[in-house]
């Protein structure tokens, strides 16, 4: 089942130091680069080809902001087939010291198979106060399939589901010793109008095991401990971020169970070579169930963090279990010396369990390649288009206005 996925990995690590090889060779060069040639987004582009449109450079902005970055598309993807999808990036400092940009992301999604979904990711920084607030809103109108649970399901174990949700998660962060802050928020998932297939099926009884019913509740507070040195979370050129999340759903705040989670997010960049503007990046994700019985839609599964971006090459909830651990490594290329062009190389691997003793089991690969197309130079904001695999001929693209993580 892996041979293939050898083979796609090699290529992969023979494209990287093929690139490697030649930056080497112009490292003298490269820093100087990026220092003196003049960057260029995609607003250059229609300022110079375009005379009728009058667009003001982004670098030309003062202040702290807002710095805005937009992105209507049209593409197709495994878990929505043919999408309509409206991404809005607004980026701003929040006082003069300009140590870290703050971000508001939305992004909204109709699809073919009468899916839409809207999402809202704050991210605000307020330095003076040390605070720092951060939000993930969403709405979500949701025909799809899901797998069963565990890692050995196969693409024709999908059962067809429908549901409506509504997830509102607040934190707030206070700084207490430089980049560490600790935060209190609130979590809810609601779900409702859950309905499935009724072709009987091992993924229809894990499904209606789990759901019992066809709403579900989880509302709990959490509580978080963050470590962030980054200076631009919407993509990171070094430093690292940490996240902690102990979150005890609770029957007193309308959970329809007890039950409790631990969230582990472990980022790290590292500029590579040291002279240039490429970043090699990794990522640990990892969410348990540390008791309790959670309802089915709110379990671990690929492709439901913050962002929607574990799992690149896989369907979303193909691999749902009681507890997930997922690994990724990417490696960010500066094609153009303008910085208009980039592209990126990335590998993951991901198991789900259903025992917290039982870490040690079969993970599975996923792999791509993608391309990054500058659209805001003052809040270095990309367009990312990516193609990811995985095994059993799982495949397909994955659209974001800003780096996956």
């Amino acid at each position: 089942m892996f041979k293939s996925f050898r083979y796609i990995l090699i290529a992969i690590i023979l494209i990287v130091f093929s690139f490697l090889k030649a930056i080497g060779q112009n490292s003298s060069n490269t820093l100087k680069d990026s220092i003196t040639f003049k960057q260029k987004d995609i607003v250059d582009l229609f300022r110079i080809t375009s005379k009728r449109i009058s667009l003001i450079d982004s670098t030309k902005h003062k202040g702290n902001g807002p710095f805005f970055s937009c992105m209507p598309a049209v593409g197709y993807t495994m878990l929505s087939g043919l999408t309509g999808t409206f991404v809005a990036n607004m980026t701003f400092d929040t006082d003069t010291t300009r140590s870290r940009f703050s971000s508001i992301l939305l992004n909204s999604n109709y699809s073919e198979y009468n899916q839409y979904w809207f999402i809202l990711n704050t991210n605000i920084f307020f330095e003076k106060h040390k605070l720092h607030l951060v939000g993930d809103d969403r709405y979500y109108k949701f025909p799809t399939n899901t797998f069963g649970l565990g890692i050995r399901n196969k693409p024709s174990d999908a059962l067809k589901i429908d549901y409506s949700y509504l997830r509102i998660y607040q934190i707030i962060y206070r700084e207490v010793s430089s980049n560490l802050f600790f935060g209190i928020g609130y979590n809810l998932d609601l779900h409702w109008r859950i309905n499935s297939d009724s072709i009987p099926s091992k993924t229809y009884n894990q499904f209606w095991k789990s759901s019992k019913s066809t709403h579900s509740i989880s509302s709990s507070p959490s509580c978080n401990v963050m470590y962030d040195n980054r200076k631009n979370p919407e993509n990171p050129e070094g430093g690292s971020y940490a996240l902690i999340q102990y979150r005890p759903n609770l029957q007193m705040l309308g959970s329809d169970n007890n039950w409790q989670s631990l969230l582990i997010d472990l980022r790290h960049y590292i500029p590579f070579p040291a002279s240039s503007r490429n970043v090699l990046c990794f990522w640990n994700y990892d969410k348990c169930i540390l008791s309790g019985t959670a309802p089915y839609l709110d379990m671990p599964s690929n492709g439901w963090d913050e962002y929607s971006n574990t799992g690149r090459g896989y369907v979303p909830g193909r691999f749902t279990g009681r507890n997930l651990i997922y690994f990724e490594t990417e490696y960010r290329m500066v094609f153009t010396r303008n910085g208009l062009l980039g592209g990126v190389v990335f590998g993951n691997a991901q198991t789900v369990f259903q025992k917290v003793t039982k870490l040690r089991g079969t993970y599975i690969p996923g792999g791509g390649l993608g391309l990054r197309i500058k659209v805001n130079k003052r809040s270095n904001t990309n367009i990312a288009v990516d193609y990811g695999f995985g095994i059993d001929g799982s495949r397909g693209f994955i659209f974001n206005l800003g780096e996956v993580f």
